[in-house]
């Protein structure tokens, strides 16, 4: 009886899940350039099967979507395609329905008047014949201006093109920029029987219309063509072409080079430190192994407080609540990886990832809920209802917080960056009819955990006194030698990461990601044991909060970071886009502080039950 509740949970999850995908409104793909990436193809391939293949016959319509316009330096910064005076079709727009990832990709589907026929060849169809306002014009001027560039979908195959262009003109010796808006589009389109297999969109410049400051009217004619190629490449393949765009500069050999050059010097300063560590603690295990009477008399260092390092941290509510949400971003980064393995991240399908993040977030509720309880009942707490809902809000809180900030602004902006209500409607349901209550579930079972904790040696009654350190021996200097070489593990590929999310490639490689992943967070674990060691051997037995913010203290500086990359790397600017990339950027690097401060400090607690285990204590 009592596994129902648990049951019941997850058939909702599952269940709101399903709901969110039929209510949702978004848009599918990500934007723009693929990376050349390794991973494994008859996983992509099967995961891409399971979507099924459009078939169609001759001259039966294929649907042609559009997704979203924005300036092309700032990725954040996108609105509706029909913001813009495009030609809109004869029966009203219609919107597409989209499952609820896509709607945070900040998506919206239109339909348009693009009559793209199978295997019916177009030349410079009219589309629609407009006559633009002084009104119209600017907006066209903006666009043309900021660089704006419009997204497609043709058979789910992203295509993407310019409004337009401005050109340089000397006129009577003075220099006059003049703005074009392009009218006409051509769709190159490959097909295999009766699939769509490729496509491709260009604009003539030699069609474009002059829309520059002293124009207040004009006639503009909308027109495209279509072109249609038989080729070999079967249905499965299509998607390799993402993988290959010529927009993406590094090769995977360089690449691969980069990240071993920087995990081998990462290892080697690593296994520098290990050699010395081990070497020390085989001196201390038998000097403080001896029974002479004294010795323990004259006790110093890491010994000399065993009867103060078992004794529990301060705040213990909110260090149990920490370890329980870093223990469960540990797990649900581990269930991303999963699902990338198997396929589900391919190119196109970016929206699935927000998908798989929202979901597994709410079903993992139970470990943070399990984790922060057990511990704190192992450490003596009895306010155990305070403990887990301090578990529910402790970064839930803040990112709820940050999220209602930055889509007001979205709202303001009319961006499609801004959550509609029935998606924030889904989102709050998820949180509350599966997120808290697993994480109830997972904190009565951890509190109804009998699991003692281990301490090698007893606990004084009255604290000893830290003495005096250097200030190289405090807390914000350790952590930043803390951050600096788990930093220094993951910098070559933040780069590649920052592009993807912040920028128009679509990340893939998975696989060497695993492997960066994997080295943060063994560095991560061996720099804290290190530092937490050099702690107790100068006498201060308060490892507990410094060995969670020695770990987590990567995270600060993956947030420095993000400011190198705004001002040095990327052309973003303006209001809206800056807020979205500090703000959220603030969350996800939270959310790294949580997950590599519980690996350092679980590292640092089974480093401390060793040694003390391995020696004796009265």
């Amino acid at each position: 009886m009592r596994t129902m509740p648990a049951a019941s949970i997850v058939f909702a999850a599952l269940a709101l899940a399903a709901c969110a995908a039929n209510v949702a409104n978004g848009a599918r793909l990500p934007i723009e350039v693929t990376q050349t990436g390794l991973g494994d193809a008859s996983n992509r391939r099967a995961g891409r099967i399971l979507l099924g293949a459009n078939t169609y016959e001759l001259g039966q319509k294929v649907p042609l979507w559009a997704s979203k316009v924005g300036p092309f330096s700032n990725p954040s910064e996108t609105y509706e395609y029909t913001s813009l005076p495009f030609c809109t079709p004869t029966e009203g727009v219609k919107w597409k329905t989209l499952h609820l990832g896509e709607v945070v990709d900040a998506n919206r589907m239109a339909s348009t008047p693009y009559d793209i026929a199978y295997m019916v060849m177009r030349d410079k169809e009219p589309v629609c014949k407009k006559s633009l306002s002084s009104t119209e014009l600017e907006a066209f001027r903006k666009a043309v201006r900021e660089d704006w560039y419009f997204q497609m979908y043709v058979d789910d195959l992203p295509v993407w093109g310019f409004i337009g262009k401005t050109e340089q003109f000397i006129t009577h010796g003075k220099s006059e920029l003049r703005y074009f808006l392009f009218t006409h589009i051509e769709f190159d389109i490959k097909f295999n029987q009766d699939k769509v297999i490729e496509i491709s969109l260009s604009t003539d410049p030699d069609l474009a219309v002059d829309i520059s400051p002293n124009v207040t009217e004009a006639q503009v004619q909308f027109t495209f063509s279509v072109n249609w190629d038989q080729v070999k490449t079967r249905w499965e393949d299509r998607l390799k072409r993402y993988e290959k765009l010529p927009l993406n500069p590094v090769h995977l050999e360089i690449h691969w080079f980069s990240i071993i050059n920087s995990c081998v010097t990462v290892l080697l300063l690593t296994g520098f430190l290990a050699t010395i560590l081990m070497r020390v603690l085989k001196s201390d295990f038998i000097k403080y192994s001896n029974d002479d009477p004294a010795l323990d008399e004259d006790e110093s260092g890491w010994k000399y407080v065993h009867g103060d390092v078992f004794r529990f941290p301060p705040h213990v509510n909110l260090f149990c609540a920490f370890i329980g949400t870093g223990t469960q971003i540990f797990y649900l980064s581990l269930f991303v990886f999963a699902f990338a393995f198997v396929g589900m991240f391919y190119p196109y399908n970016r929206g699935a990832l927000y998908t798989v993040l929202i979901v597994m977030y709410a079903l993992t509720a139970s470990i943070a809920g399990y984790v922060a309880a057990s511990y704190y009942r192992q450490m003596e707490g009895e306010l155990w209802v305070r403990n887990i809902l301090l578990t529910c809000f402790v970064y839930c809180g803040p990112f709820f917080l940050m999220f209602s900030f930055l889509n007001t602004v979205a709202i303001v902006y009319r961006s499609t960056a801004a959550l509609p209500f029935g998606t924030i409607v889904i989102i709050i349901l998820i949180w509350c009819v599966i997120t808290i209550p697993l994480t109830v579930f997972g904190g009565i079972a951890g509190k109804n955990n009998k699991t003692e904790f281990l301490a090698p040696c007893r606990t004084n009654k009255y604290p000893r006194e830290v003495p005096q350190l250097p200030w190289y021996r405090t807390a914000i200097p350790q952590m930043v030698m803390a951050g600096f070489l788990p930093f220094s593990a993951i910098y070559v590929e933040l780069y590649y990461i920052f592009a993807s999310v912040w920028g128009h490639k679509v990340y893939i490689i998975w696989s060497i990601l695993f492997i960066v992943y994997m080295i943060l967070m063994v560095v991560t674990a061996f720099i804290t044991i290190a530092l937490t060691y050099f702690q107790l051997s100068v006498e201060d037995h308060q490892w507990w909060w410094r060995s969670f913010l020695c770990g987590g203290s990567t995270g600060i500086f993956v947030y420095g970071y993000c400011f190198y990359y705004y001002f040095a790397r990327s052309d973003m600017s303006g209001f809206m886009q800056t807020t979205f990339f500090f703000g959220y950027m603030l969350m996800v690097c939270f959310a790294f502080f949580l997950m590599l401060g519980t690996v350092g400090w679980r590292a640092s607690l089974l480093f401390v039950r060793h040694i003390y285990r391995s020696i004796k204590c009265e």
